[in-house]
């Protein structure tokens, strides 16, 4: 085939790609320049198995142990596929930045404005603090890393520091363009790929001897406090839905890729599937490889030195400090990668949402730069805000890890209501990627799913409840919805406009011409 014919199909895609935003009643301003494989590896980096796995393991070590781990992690990730599957379907449906607002604005039936509103600050705000933790838990392990191989010691001041910076570099790599981010999330995604492979070959080649199949699926292991096992192992199930968040990434970077309808919802598809077979795989060969599977060798891990568990596991399991510090590298690159995801889906998310007038001062954070075709401005922001939102670290780091645990019950609030919105709509058109008969069962099981999983992130993790262990969660989302509703009645309800709006404006101002 000839380049200029090449060139010629290429062309035809994008301009179809163009002509479907635009009957969704917005004009091409971001660049297409990600392939299928590019959107899902946005997606995919900001799960990040490499990252929420080790970074959050001690969550299902301390609630459930290794039956919560291995057993919980295939059983939420099945869950979280339903979810995934039902948001594709609507992705499918409305590729645009905006993504889940843009969706609720035109699935409702009623008040479509105010739908659309309280989807997208919930979403806006829970990218804001994914970011914000993503990060900071970068930073961390950062100087985690640094005290094994240099000896520095870490302090708050130190890591919030490299914190900023770490804000810094992805806000300027996400501000040169969609061809550099697009080539660093391929990057990210084989990174992964290849770094879970290492690890898991380091893991099983060099520990003398593994723990049974039996106790690596189901020993129990209990430090809550709580003595009702089922609601001990629900409490476990915590680690595996903060790995999977993140998806929506694949609908936010939606037109700046090419055959968006069939690309975005094959990216927030695949990146779930692949993150569920990878992250299994992870999570089983750092239990296997768990020297002393006692009650008393499970509590010491949790309580490491090195303030990671799977850190500590590849120190003693592997008996060489140099390849347990090479491990622990590659779980920083990917963190990294991660972090530089999550402020790209972040800003488009953002400029979308400023784009409709949502935020205040939105005609700022709507520029798109000429030269880049990226909306530089509310990169900006989002780095602005996230580094605001990590600052009680500073002093109080209770208070920032409930900041963060709210921001998944946000995206779940976000990813879900379109869906529901979809399921009480029967006008509903699919686009060409949908599931068919399948669409009302899986629908309903992702619905019930994020029920169950607000109502669990909201209750106790431990017995013993203090200043330090109170779970700040319900206080949190009630802040947010209070400061979406000051925010809808003192402007939103006068200057929030989604495009489906727009459109029936346009219309009844033709009539009125003709």
């Amino acid at each position: 085939m000839s380049d200029r014919s090449t060139a010629a199909k290429v062309q035809a895609v994008q301009d179809a790609d163009a002509a479907a935003l635009a009957e969704l009643g917005y004009k091409q301003e971001l660049h297409r320049g990600m392939s299928g494989f590019s959107n899902f590896a946005v997606s995919f980096s900001i799960i990040s198995i490499l990252a929420g796995c080790i970074t959050s393991f001690s969550i299902a070590l301390k609630s459930g142990g290794p039956a919560a781990i291995n057993l919980g992690w295939p059983l939420v990730g099945v869950l979280v596929l339903c979810v995934a599957l039902s948001m594709a379907e609507v992705c499918s449906r409305y590729p645009t930045a905006g993504g889940l607002y843009f969706w609720a604005g035109r699935l409702a039936k009623r008040n479509k404005r105010a739908w659309a509103w309280y989807v997208g600050w919930f979403n806006f705000l829970g990218e804001v603090a994914v970011t914000a933790a993503i990060d900071f838990g970068c930073a961390t392990t950062m100087m985690a890393f640094a005290a094994l191989t240099f000896g520095v010691e870490p302090t708050p001041g130190g890591t919030f520091a490299l914190f900023v910076v770490l804000m810094v570099i992805h806000a300027l790599l996400n501000s040169f363009g969609v061809k550099i981010v697009s080539f660093l999330s391929n990057v990210s995604a084989w990174w992964h790929i290849v770094g879970v492979a290492i690890i898991v070959a380091a893991l099983w080649l060099m520990p003398t001897s593994h723990q049974s199949f039996d106790w690596t699926m189901t020993a129990w292991h209990n430090e809550t406090g709580f003595t009702f096992g089922p609601y001990v192992f629900l409490m476990g199930l915590l680690m595996s839905q903060y790995t999977y968040t993140g998806y929506d990434a694949s609908a936010h970077v939606a037109e700046e890729t090419k055959n968006a309808a069939i690309a975005a919802p094959k990216g927030i598809v695949m990146s779930v599937v692949i993150s569920i077979i990878g992250g299994w795989i992870l999570l089983y060969s750092l239990v296997a490889a768990i020297p002393d599977g006692s009650e008393e060798g499970l509590t010491t891990l949790g309580a490491t030195a090195t303030g990671l568990p799977p850190a500590q596991i590849f120190l003693d399991a592997l008996g060489n400090p140099g390849v347990a510090k090479f491990l622990l590298a590659i779980v920083v690159g990917a963190q990294f990668f991660c972090g530089m995801a999550s402020v790209t889906a972040n800003s488009r998310m953002t400029y979308a949402f400023s784009r409709d007038n949502a935020l205040p001062g939105s005609r700022i954070w709507a520029k798109v730069n000429a030269r880049s075709g990226t909306p530089t401005n509310s990169i900006w922001l989002c780095v602005g805000c996230a580094i605001v939102l990590a600052s009680p670290a500073l002093f109080n780091t209770t208070a920032y890890f409930a900041v963060t645990s709210v921001a998944v019950i946000g995206l779940y609030i976000a990813y879900i209501t379109p869906v529901l919105l979809r399921r009480l709509n029967k006008n509903f058109v699919p686009g060409p990627w949908h599931l068919g008969k399948w669409s009302p069962i899986i629908n309903w099981v992702a619905i019930v799913w994020v029920a169950i999983i607000v109502i669990l992130f909201v209750l106790p993790p431990v017995a013993d409840i203090t200043i330090d262990t109170f779970n700040y969660a319900p206080i949190a989302v009630v802040v947010v919805f209070l400061l979406a509703t000051v925010l809808w009645y003192t402007t939103g309800r006068r200057t929030f406009m989604t495009s489906a709006e727009q459109e029936h404006l346009t219309i009844d101002a033709d009539k009125l011409l003709n």
